[in-house]
């Protein structure tokens, strides 16, 4: 009868360390620029979601009209613009831009 050992190594029965993120330091300038951003960008959602939530922008919404004079129902497009995820996304991401460039050259310099 054979036996076999076989010999594991303690390093590869390690866990590699855990990663806890990253740790960003930020000065006073930059804590108050970034939390500017975040209040413009909620109120941008605040925004969209009051004026209906919809996905798409709308220029024109289809109302519907009753003739008096034969009773009969019929639809109309008004003109009247209907805030969308579309334009609000694209304001955020411009709003994240510019905080992120604002914040970068506000950082403090270590020599």
């Amino acid at each position: 009868m054979q036996y076999s050992a076989v010999f594991i190594d303690q390093r590869q029965l390690q866990q590699p360390p855990q990663h806890n993120g990253v740790r960003v330091k930020l000065n006073k300038k930059q804590k108050r620029t970034v939390c500017i951003g975040l209040l413009i960008i909620a109120a941008a959602l605040l925004i969209w979601i009051v004026s209906g939530g919809e996905i798409f922008t709308k220029t024109q919404v289809l109302i519907e009209k009753q003739d008096e004079l034969f009773g009969t129902s019929y639809k109309e497009w008004k003109d009247k613009f209907v805030l969308g995820l579309d334009y609000t996304l694209g304001f955020i991401g411009i709003i994240t831009l510019i905080t992120g460039i604002i914040s970068w050259i506000q950082r403090t310099r270590k020599n």
